[in-house]
């Protein structure tokens, strides 16, 4: 008998099930993009660790994120390359400069420089050309995305960073930068170009372990041949410049706090819709108590009334929010959805309204069932 009870106290104002509905898709879709919006944010502050290929970076001391790289030295390069263990090391750099469009107009960007020949480092998602072009003069890698930032339109336009002439060569597709500067790969001797970084220095040493070599131990062995340098796993540096970037400069709390301001908006739309219908229906609960009716079956019709309202405002949430994420994918905004968090979603979106129905079933347990023979 209850799920039919429950359904026709839900259904029977269809006014109020739009607002409740409304309520809860939008705080599901609040909930899907700040979500996403996080995630989409720590994969591109280390998007370019990530998918660097090395075990191990060689950074300057007291390193904590990508961006912070001071330069050093390149005589640790070949301590690198001495170490046993090592199969191979790259010099690499990660730098801002100027890039500047043929309008005159300058944009800050993020130059990367690379050994087209290491296999570490690489531009990835390449759509036009390949890293191996970066051979070229002047040649750099640029992203889509990023396409009308740079005023750029083909292969084969020319730019200056900091001076210097620059032509695109290739283009990768989905590699965003957490700030407002583009990645632009280059060739290593002419990053340092267009990064005034001196020839004898670079800002990290990749490293990749040899077949067979525990990584860990390697990192300690290099550690203790560079006592004036930090060695970190890949990971470690990816969590450390992630960390930065969404705790330490607070931009993840603000996405963070968004997706929580979602859901107490939900619960506090559901838990307002479902106490006004339980009170529209007192009467009615209260005659089911007069009949004998115990308190777990009243608990469980308005239990009932918020699983299904929750399963139908969570089916149109997560509707619309794929939507914005399929809309975002040529945008700046990385927002990532994947299905963890949309079975997680699912479950949040039906404790959410179990907890707004219990705020309206104290009330009801209370009920005195005489209520209904007093006029």
């Amino acid at each position: 008998m209850a799920p039919p009870l429950a359904r026709r106290n839900l259904f029977h104002d269809q006014i109020r099930l739009a607002a409740t509905l409304t309520g809860i898709a939008f705080s599901v879709v609040l909930m899907v993009v700040q979500w996403g919006l996080f995630k989409g944010f720590s994969t591109s502050t280390s998007e370019i660790i990530d998918h660097s290929g090395a075990d191990l970076w060689v950074t300057a001391k007291n390193t904590a994120y990508l961006e912070q790289a001071i330069p050093f030295n390149e005589r640790k390069y070949y301590q690198v390359l001495a170490t046993p263990g090592v199969a191979t090391a790259e010099k690499y750099i990660v730098r801002f400069s100027i890039w500047k469009m043929a309008s005159g107009r300058a944009e800050s960007v993020a130059v990367v420089g690379c050994d087209p020949d290491s296999g570490m480092g690489l531009p990835f998602h390449v759509v036009e050309g390949d890293a191996q072009q970066l051979k070229q003069p002047n040649a750099v890698i640029v992203d889509r995305i990023y396409m009308g930032k740079l005023g750029v339109e083909k292969i084969g336009d020319e730019v200056e960073i900091n001076g210097n002439k620059a032509k695109v060569v290739g283009f990768t597709e989905g590699i965003r930068a957490f700030t407002t500067s583009p990645y632009v790969y280059a060739r290593f001797k002419r990053a340092q170009d267009f990064t005034v970084i001196p020839v004898e220095q670079t800002n990290f040493v990749l490293v990749k372990a040899a077949a067979g070599v525990d990584v860990k131990q390697l990192k300690a062995e290099l550690k203790a041949r560079l006592p004036d340098n930090d060695v970190f796993l890949t990971e470690e540096f990816s969590k450390s410049t992630q960390h930065y970037w969404m705790f330490t400069t607070g931009a993840g709390i603000a996405v963070l706090m968004a997706a929580m301001l979602g859901l107490v908006v939900g619960v506090a739309i559901v838990a307002q819709t479902i106490y006004a219908t339980t009170m529209d229906h007192i009467r009615e609960y209260g005659t089911l108590k007069a009949m004998g009716a115990p308190n777990s079956y009243v608990l469980g019709v308005i239990l009932q009334q918020a699983a299904i309202a929750a399963v139908m405002g969570y089916a149109i949430g997560m509707g619309i929010a794929v939507v914005v994420v399929h809309s975002s994918a040529k945008g700046g905004a990385n927002i990532l959805l994947d299905w963890q968090t949309a079975v997680g979603m699912f479950f949040l979106t039906n404790v959410m309204c179990g907890l707004a129905a219990v705020v309206s079933v104290k009330k009801i347990l209370g009920l005195d069932p005489a209520m209904v023979f007093r006029g």
